[in-house]
């Protein structure tokens, strides 16, 4: 009995994505297991010279880059069943139309999430050592610290207070776990009992604020969301306390944010921030109690060849017929990333 046609797929992204996402024996698998020319990178779906590939396009495989699959887009790829997307969210990618027509969507995110929890983990062990600060001090003085300056440091009991148990939340949790924090949990879609089986204690958002040194912020950006972190949530934060943003700027009015960090009150670590990046006069360049990082706590480098195996293995799963593994259902995007 002949075997059955392989899908064809096209990649839509950035090309200067593609080689670090599917090196070479990762885009062997995927021509293995699809019809793909890796040479043809869509950037736009009114390009003539991609319109015969898309006109037979079975499978996108798109990643950072790729523009909104909208109407435009559905009526240039009339035969596509699936969209395999080779980074997290997909919420700016996939408009309404391509909802209504049923196309089956999977993410990286889960992937993706797994650097951004690794970075927060080393954040909060370093902050709970007050490194930063230490740093700082060495450098002016070139002095070792006195017994009453390292008086509060320790990661012993310290109170680690996540936001969203989101799938960075999650897999937080699960690091947190080895070591001797108290972690304390604010989302309300989940409920007592499994907050204790993530290993957390679960709190309203004020109260989490109030209680934690270290609070880290893992939630969606979703109107909901938007400046969750308002000056009266801000000033709940214990003087000393530090504020870990590894998902969105827009979780926190940032000019609030600025003007608990400029009188020195709190500290912040931040990988994201409103606006991105901040305009060259601001303070939190400066700050000493500000660590500031250019949104690298996601997939960069080496880890972007994750976020490929998973478009593979995705690949696999619709070509055999089964279940994609990463689906993203149009339901949940009203609570997720």
């Amino acid at each position: 009995m002949p075997s059955a046609p392989l899908p064809r797929a096209v990649f839509a992204m950035d090309p200067v994505h593609l080689p670090r996402l599917f090196p070479p024996p990762l885009l062997a698998r995927l021509r293995r297991t699809a019809e793909l020319d890796p040479a043809l990178v869509v950037r736009d779906f009114t390009d003539p010279a991609a319109a015969a590939a898309l006109a037979d396009a079975e499978v996108l495989i798109t990643g950072w880059g790729c523009p909104r699959l909208d109407t435009a887009a559905l009526t240039a790829a009339p035969r596509l069943r699936a969209v395999l997307h080779a980074a997290g969210s997909v919420r700016s990618l996939v408009g309404d139309a391509l909802w209504e027509r049923g196309v089956a969507v999977s993410s990286a995110a889960a992937a993706n999430a797994l650097p951004v929890a690794e970075y927060t983990l080393a954040m909060i062990l370093l902050a709970g050592k007050d490194t930063f600060t230490h740093r700082e001090r060495f450098r002016a003085t070139h002095a070792q610290p006195s017994p009453a300056e390292t008086a509060d440091i320790g990661n012993v009991g310290r109170r680690v207070g996540i936001i969203g148990a989101s799938r960075v939340g999650r897999r937080l949790l699960e690091l947190l776990r080895p070591y001797d924090f108290e972690v304390l949990l604010h989302d309300p879609y989940v409920s007592a009992a499994e907050a204790a089986a993530l290993g957390a204690e679960p709190l309203p958002l004020e109260e989490l604020l109030c209680r934690s040194d270290i609070v880290s912020l893992h939630a969606p950006d979703i109107p909901e969301t938007r400046h969750m972190l308002d000056r009266a949530r801000l000033g709940l934060i214990r003087d000393g306390g530090v504020l870990i943003n590894t998902s969105r700027g827009a979780l926190v009015d940032h000019d609030a944010l600025t003007g608990e960090l400029v009188s020195g009150r709190v500290h912040a670590i931040l990988d994201v921030t409103e606006p991105e990046p901040l305009p060259a006069d601001s303070p939190l360049y400066r700050l000493p109690n500000v660590f500031l990082t250019p949104h690298i706590a996601g997939s960069l480098g080496n880890e972007l060849e994750r976020l490929g195996r998973v478009v593979a293995g995705e690949l696999e799963q619709l070509a055999a017929g089964l279940p994609l593994a990463y689906e993203v259902r149009h339901a949940d995007l009203a609570r997720v990333a």
